[in-house]
């Protein structure tokens, strides 16, 4: 068990103050942060533009709480799965996604998720805590694959906005310069619509936002997720009006397509009035299936017409390809309740 304080996790802010309090020169501060988030530094002991005692200090007063994956599973298409160790012998599960053009990572935020979606395996696991700023960094800080990930996804384990401030600070060190620097066009943080984290979300960062959506009628909706009885998606809706998005934010809607369920022209011409006046896209997902659903995946014709009229009605829709299936990686998959139970 790691008792002392954590490096990994820290702001620059909090890394200055940790200096002052034992006694360490604040100048070094921007150097520690560089060392931690950009050089790839895994230990004080690295940090060679210090001083030998400064690095001491650090040594005996830190840890770098750097945590390896304890497993990696690996598909046919090349999508990894990586199994990490948390607090209270707990475990995280982390996707990543390699592609032509582009090496994603889909970054867990929370142990099991407590929210309850019908077609999510992570729900049947239930909740076992919220990850720290530092967990979740050390999903990426920790990948074999770290110098080649361009895209981070908030899509893993849990919901970002049930655990809104840990996420916060972690979406400030991947952008910050003396963090990694990475562009926030290039983050996504997915959530089912939990409107005070939503809109703290979107005042404090600048990193791009995804709506799990899947029905637009509420009805429906609340029987695939049941915080829609709590968050309307007319009210998840109605506070996303409010706000005025720059041009390269992008607000995304992700609908995964059930048999039988929201596949018809009835809920095209709904969702078109739902989203009338703003600006957005919609991700079409097939359902994986998981133990004990009724639900299904729709038929890839249906699926391709839906697409082809949403597109037509003026709303950019795609098809987005299903990745890691074999290895229970893909979107609704991911779970460690056989490790927990």
């Amino acid at each position: 068990m790691i008792s002392k304080p954590v490096l990994v996790g820290m702001t620059l802010e909090e890394i200055r103050k940790a200096c002052e309090f034992f006694n360490l020169p604040k100048f070094a501060a921007r150097e520690i942060a560089l060392w931690i988030y950009r050089r790839g530094a895994i230990g004080c002991e690295q940090f060679t533009n210090i001083s030998k005692k400064i690095r001491q200090t650090l040594a005996d007063q830190f840890e770098m709480g750097l945590v390896p994956p304890q497993k990696v599973s690996i598909s046919n298409d090349g999508t990894k799965k990586y199994l990490f160790p948390v607090h209270k012998n707990r475990f995280i599960e982390t996707a990543y996604i390699p592609e032509v053009k582009r090496h994603t990572l889909c970054v867990s935020s929370q142990i099991g998720c407590k929210l309850g979606c019908l077609f999510c395996m992570t729900a049947h696991q239930g909740f076992q805590g919220h990850l720290s700023t530092g967990e979740m960094l050390n999903q990426l800080l920790s990948v074999p694959e770290r110098e080649q990930i361009t895209n981070l996804v908030f899509m893993g384990m849990g919901e970002p906005f049930d655990n809104t401030e840990p996420v916060l600070k972690a979406l400030e060190i991947l952008i910050a310069d003396y963090g990694m620097a990475l562009s926030p066009r290039k983050i996504t943080v997915s959530t089912a619509g939990l409107i005070p984290g939503m809109q703290r979300f979107i005042r404090e960062s600048k990193c791009q936002l995804a709506i799990s959506l899947h029905s637009p009628f509420a009805e429906e909706r609340a029987i695939l997720m049941p915080i829609e009885k709590i968050y309307p998606i007319h009210e998840v809706i109605a506070r996303l009006k409010e706000f005025t998005f720059e041009k390269q934010r992008r607000i995304s809607f992700e609908y995964i397509l059930f048999k039988g369920f929201n596949d018809s022209i009835r809920h095209v011409n709904q969702l078109v009035r739902l989203l009338n006046g703003l600006r957005c896209r919609i991700n079409l997902m097939r359902f994986h299936s998981i133990p004990d659903s009724p639900l299904q995946s729709t038929d890839e014709r249906i699926l391709q017409a839906f697409r082809d009229k949403l597109n037509a009605k003026g709303i950019i829709t795609t098809v987005r390809a299903s990745r890691g299936e074999d290895i229970l990686a893909a979107c609704g998959l991911l779970s460690t309740r056989i490790q927990v139970s």
